[in-house]
């Protein structure tokens, strides 16, 4: 049953490639655009951008490619224009997916995992390195343990420390976590963080001295079978999934853009492991 859910999801990856569902009601939607719309029209929808935004992402094509790509499109599909590869990057840059519609997984109460890495950003011409002093930026991920779907995401510079009380709160909006990475009794999430080797059992948060103590009575693996600790490394497997697909570098040549670019990224990672 597992490889066959797994051999679906890899198909699913080409249908999506492929998926022209956004020809239905192409004219309504673009006439629909251009009600009141003052000054030059739209010529493609919504629609038919997040195709080219999936198809931008998925292959690095650069943006003039990319207007090479929609001229072929034309002479299959003729009601699909071709368009400016200038054009076409504004148009992408204004769409803000939202992983919430990404998602298709389970309901309900769950378990998160909470990590970060690192990307690459050598094509940005040196800009994120004069700012910031690194030739890369950190993605901070809330992963769903069961379905590796991504919940909540951050992207910062490598002086960010990990936000993941953030990202935690953020993917409690969309489901309602029960385990988490870190410790937040006030968000009613019940922690469960490895303490250190040295770790005492009479200081710091309760949580922490209980953990210790359990680790003391029955070592580490068994405390990590009974609290669960294991299920961390769907986020690491979320991590790997995501740089096999993109690769470890970003093609947006500024913060903002980088921003968006992973962020776009991601809610397409999401589409592509829904079975």
């Amino acid at each position: 049953m597992y490889w066959s859910v797994v051999d679906e999801r890899l198909i699913r990856r080409g249908e999506l490639l492929l998926g022209l569902d956004f020809l239905e009601g192409y004219d309504a939607e673009l006439m629909d655009l251009n009600v009141g719309k003052v000054g030059r029209p739209f010529k493609i929808t919504v629609r038919y951008v997040e195709f080219l935004m999936v198809v931008r992402y998925l292959f690095s094509m650069p943006y003039r490619q990319l207007e090479g790509f929609t001229r072929a499109l034309n002479r299959l599909i003729p009601k699909l224009p071709s368009v400016d590869y200038s054009w076409v990057r504004r148009r992408i840059l204004r769409l803000n997916p939202s992983l919430c519609d990404s998602l298709r997984g389970s309901r309900g109460s769950i378990a998160i995992a909470v990590d970060s890495s690192g990307v690459s950003v050598h094509k940005s011409g040196g800009w994120v390195t004069r700012m910031h002093g690194k030739r890369y930026v950190k993605i901070h991920f809330a992963v769903d343990v069961k379905t590796k779907e991504v919940l909540a995401m951050e992207v910062t510079t490598n002086y960010v420390h990990d936000s993941k009380a953030a990202l935690i709160k953020d993917a409690s909006k969309l489901r309602r976590v029960s385990k988490a990475y870190n410790l937040l009794r006030r968000m009613s999430v019940k922690p469960i963080i490895k303490p250190k080797r040295n770790a005492r059992a009479d200081r710091g948060p309760p949580e922490r001295r209980r953990a210790v103590r359990i680790i003391k009575r029955v070592g580490d693996e068994g405390w990590a079978r009974m609290v669960g600790y294991g299920r961390r490394w769907a986020v690491e497997t979320a991590f790997s999934t995501f740089k096999r697909q993109y690769g470890e570098y970003c093609v947006a040549k500024n913060m903002e853009s980088i921003e968006k670019e992973l962020e776009a990224k991601a809610y397409i990672y999401n589409m592509l492991i829904n079975p």
